[in-house]
């Protein structure tokens, strides 16, 4: 009798779920990981796991800069954004979840034992409460909170 392989099991799982959900996002990743998993391109999960949330990193710092570089966000606003308590408030926010997905990114390599469940709570607010699967460094630095002591 055949092993049932729980790893692919879930990326169904979570195509199911991204499907359900109408996340694009989820879908597309769920779909390219099954492709990768059961094609001789399983070679490169150590390239993936390397380099793909770094990519990844980039990618949506270019769509967030986007934007600024295109002129939709004319130089006086990004002025002004010094001007303003909720525009100063946004920065001290930014500055935070800067820091908090640092500290997750840190986390999420020292305690690999801890990325399932973030994983779950992410894929699950995405799934179930119509959210954007951001989450993970985020929750990470959130938690690192919790159980780290610097």
């Amino acid at each position: 009798m055949a092993s049932i392989d729980i790893n692919l099991t879930a990326l169904f799982i979570l195509l199911a779920c991204g499907v359900m959900s109408q996340n694009s996002s989820v879908t597309i990743a769920s779909v390219i990981l099954i492709i990768v998993r059961i094609t001789p391109l399983s070679q490169y999960f150590p390239f993936i796991q390397n380099h793909a949330l770094s990519l990844g990193v980039t990618i949506l710092t270019i769509g967030v800069l986007a934007p600024i570089a295109s002129g939709t966000i004319a130089g006086e606003t990004l002025l002004k954004s010094f001007a303003s308590y909720k525009s100063i408030l946004a920065i001290v926010i930014g500055l935070i979840v800067a820091w908090l997905g640092a500290r997750g990114v840190r986390l999420m390599s020292a305690q690999p034992d801890v990325v399932a469940g973030l994983l779950i709570g992410t894929i699950a607010g995405v799934a179930l409460l119509k959210g954007v699967p951001v989450g993970p460094l985020i929750a990470a630095g959130i938690l690192s909170l919790f159980i780290y002591q610097s």
